[in-house]
Parts: C-alpha cells; sequence; structure tokens
C-alpha cells in the first residue's frame, strides 16, 4: 500500500470526494461527523480513517492508518525503527523531522509533506498524511482532478 506524499495513499488522492473513494473502495464500515462537522469514513479492513472537510466541499484531506502494509519509497513503515525512517527520508533529500512527546508516544512530523509517524517504544505505530497547501499557503493544493 504505498504512500505518495503530498498525493494520498494507494488509490486515495486528496481532493476525492466521498464517491470517489466509495466507487474504489466500497461503503465505509462506519460513518460519523466529528466535532467540525467534517465526515469520517473508518475502513477497518484497511485501518484507514479518512477526513472529508466540510468547508472544502467535503473533500478528501487527511489519512490516520497503522496498516501494516504501508509503504514509503518501497519500505514498510509500521512496526519499523524510527531511525530508519529517518535514515530513508534523510536519503530522499526531506527536511528533518520535528518532535513531539505526549506521554509515551511521540510524533515526528514533517511539515512540508504533512506526514507524522507515530512512535511509541522506539518503533512506528501509525501514520498520518494531509493533504498540502499551495505556494500561496492559503488553500489546499488538490490533486484529484475528476
Amino acid at each position: 500500500m504505498k504512500i505518495n506524499p503530498k498525493i494520498g495513499i494507494d488509490q486515495l488522492v486528496f481532493g476525492m470526494k466521498q464517491k470517489d473513494v466509495e466507487k474504489i473502495y466500497g461503503t465505509p464500515d462506519k460513518q460519523f461527523n466529528d466535532e467540525d462537522q467534517n465526515i469520517i469514513y473508518i475502513y477497518n479492513d484497511k485501518k484507514w480513517r479518512l477526513t472529508f472537510y466540510e468547508d472544502e466541499e467535503f473533500r478528501f484531506g487527511y489519512i490516520i492508518s497503522s496498516n501494516p502494509e504501508l509503504e514509503l519509497f518501497d519500505e514498510k513503515i509500521i512496526n519499523q525503527p524510527i531511525q530508519k525512517i529517518e535514515e530513508l527520508l534523510k536519503s530522499k533529500n526531506f527536511k528533518a523531522m520535528e518532535v513531539e512527546s505526549f506521554d509515551s508516544v511521540d510524533n515526528y512530523f514533517n511539515e512540508s509533506n504533512w506526514m507524522i509517524f507515530q512512535v511509541e517504544y522506539n518503533e512506528v505505530i501509525r501514520f498520518e498524511l494531509g493533504a498540502v497547501f499551495n505556494e500561496k499557503a492559503d488553500e489546499f493544493d488538490w490533486k484529484f482532478k475528476g
């Protein structure tokens, strides 16, 4: 399951509408609205939590996943040591990540690609990827053109 920084994961592309996602992956196992009235889709088999932003015409803009098949540059990331991921990103000329700690969990954040690697006991346990902003930095750079 390929991670495409700034674009999406697998066949998911930032900017898709719910109907576009359902056409490929079917009806989600669970759907609800968060506190901001965004629509959230849960796909249990994929271990995905997808966010469709209310203030962006319900376009797909964020994913959280703990799927062990996630791959970044052909390397699996879940359950891998964070040092291995940092080396991988450095080899691809990504900027160093910022680290925030919350109890036993550390979040490694790469802002330019809006990626978060959630780490516990020195291993990646969860991955988050969000749509990025365009050069103006005031609107999303939607990649889906459907």
